[in-house]
């Protein structure tokens, strides 16, 4: 049986896969979200695209791909939240932190909101 509180992570996952998509053409893999008072931290698996697996190869190229990951996100979550997320979370996007393990392949994403965490409520619930 699926909580409410685990559909609220899932649908969570969901929103962030679209943005990775969106932004790199490829979406993770795998996402674990855990909500713990006004943050949300989500670890992303298998997010490297074809072409930066082959730049990754050389150290030069791991580091341009993690900085370039890390940047593009940030960056793209300081100009937009993505449609949706406040609306779930039921609180208004602060800060978001975040950075990339490329030899890995894996990625943390460290969202804090700017009230706890209601992980059984959501503004679209009816």
């Amino acid at each position: 049986m699926v909580t409410l509180r685990k559909r609220k992570e899932q649908a969570f996952n969901e929103i962030v896969r679209r943005v990775r998509k969106e932004c790199f053409g490829k979406g993770p893999e795998r996402i674990h979200t855990m909500f713990v008072e006004n943050i949300a931290i989500s670890v992303l698996h298998g997010n490297l695209t074809p072409t930066e697996k082959f730049i990754s190869q050389t150290p030069e190229g791991a580091e341009i791909v993690r900085a370039a990951r890390t940047n593009m996100i940030q960056t793209l979550y300081s100009q937009h939240v993505p449609d949706g997320m406040e609306e779930l979370i039921g609180s208004k996007m602060l800060y978001l932190f975040s950075d990339f393990k490329v030899e890995e392949d894996m990625g943390v994403s460290v969202f804090i909101f700017e009230k706890p965490i209601d992980p059984f409520y959501s503004e679209n619930d009816p």
